[in-house]
């Protein structure tokens, strides 16, 4: 059995611990706030023995180092974490596989918010990590890849059974909520879950994690293809349809 810890860190960040009862071994999923995070993990009683890494950006493998330092943690992640000092242990991409303990996690290239993001996916237990890949009703910037290459990024995790439950590493979701009303405007089920949000946020409580079939059906990035007629680009790939949903949201004002 697994246990999954999840907790605010910064001013948006969610850090988390998986702690596996056999083995006793424990995975920091990107280490956002070094002191935070070992913190955490001595209150629970654990020790970190690993880390995983889903990109570069320093709030999300900043704390490698210290973390590495207070307990020899074995880092893995993608080659683009050795942009911040210091390459992982192991470096992976997709068709890997990580363990902890006896529990599997395969992981998933999902490139375009940076070039080489990765996912962990627990399929056994129906998780996933996702980083900044997708969040509750939005998807990371765009800031390193292009649109076809991201929007094959998010059919792979739309790919995944619809009962997975995603822990994305930003409480975002209030402002997502906004922007994709705006783009989605009759959509019943986003409707129902943007009441839903703002009633969680009112009361400080997180809207992460988020299973993927609400996201598949509220979601306007993973429903890019079903608003193609809306955004005057019918007869379009997907990806672009994709690509303007990402545009917009770089400018909404809402």
């Amino acid at each position: 059995m697994i246990h999954i810890r999840q907790f605010l860190v910064l001013d948006d960040n969610y850090a988390f611990l998986i702690h596996d009862d056999a083995s006793g071994e424990t995975a920091a999923v990107d280490t956002p706030d070094a002191d935070a995070i070992l913190s955490a993990a001595a209150r629970e009683g654990w020790t970190i023995t690993q880390i995983w890494n889903t990109h570069w950006h320093p709030d999300h493998a900043g704390g490698n180092a210290a973390i590495k330092a207070a307990t020899g943690a074995f880092i893995t992640g993608p080659q683009e974490v050795t942009r911040i000092g210091h390459a992982p242990d192991r470096i992976v991409d997709e068709g890997d596989t990580v363990t902890l303990g006896a529990h599997a996690a395969r992981v998933l290239n999902v490139g375009g918010h940076t070039l080489g993001h990765i996912a962990y996916v627990l399929d056994a237990e129906r998780v996933a990590f996702v980083g900044d890949a997708l969040f509750s009703l939005g998807c990371g910037k765009m800031f390193e890849g292009t649109a076809p290459q991201f929007w094959d990024s998010l059919t792979k995790l739309a790919a995944l059974h619809d009962d997975f439950t995603l822990y994305c590493a930003h409480e975002y979701t209030e402002g997502n909520a906004k922007y994709a009303l705006h783009v989605d405007p009759d959509n019943a089920d986003l409707l129902a879950r943007a009441a839903e949000i703002a009633a969680l946020r009112a009361e400080k409580k997180p809207t992460v994690p988020m299973t993927l079939g609400r996201e598949k059906a509220t979601n306007p990035f993973l429903r890019a293809p079903l608003l193609k007629a809306s955004l005057g680009l019918a007869g379009q790939p997907d990806h672009a349809a994709f690509a303007a949903l990402r545009e917009g949201k770089n400018t909404f004002r809402g």
